[in-house]
């Protein structure tokens, strides 16, 4: 990948039973260092996709190597679609939309409270009740939480 513009890492293990953030992110992080110090050295100008849990902590530090090289920490970011996946999902087993044709956008983070989905930008999404999206919003901040325990 020497002179990429665009470097995706999906690396990392998943999240087992009984593993919190902190578990994930020891063997994690060690991970995404050696593939972000390889970009560092084969492609400084690349831009970077970590698609690495815990994500919110993960790239943070990846900007730190980055700085440490004299890279621009601007050019690592998180790539979370799984959140909006989720939403989509969420939406269409209340409105029956189907689900190509649902587009929440989630911003935010990709850990509990800093998941933000946007459901009133989605035509199915505004359809629902407003009583009902701070029970959505949680069940899509927790959805991972939920897959980890059903495993």
């Amino acid at each position: 990948f020497v002179g990429a513009d665009l470097v995706l890492i999906p690396a990392g293990v998943p999240r087992k039973p009984g593993m919190n953030r902190s578990d994930l992110l020891k063997i994690n992080l060690g991970i995404a260092k050696d593939l972000v110090e390889a970009c560092a050295k084969f492609c400084p100008g690349a831009i970077i996709g970590l698609i690495v849990n815990p994500v919110n902590s993960v790239v943070p530090a990846m900007c730190e190597v980055y700085r440490r090289h004299g890279l621009d920490p601007k050019k690592i970011v998180g790539i979370t679609t799984l959140d909006v996946v989720r939403a989509n999902k969420f939406v269409h087993e209340i409105t029956g939309v189907k689900t190509s044709d649902i587009h929440v956008p989630v911003i935010g983070g990709h850990a509990g409270p800093s998941i933000l989905p946007l459901f009133s930008q989605d035509p199915a999404g505004a359809k629902i009740p407003k009583e009902m999206i701070p029970e959505l919003d949680k069940r899509v901040q927790d959805a991972g939480t939920e897959v980890v325990n059903a495993k």
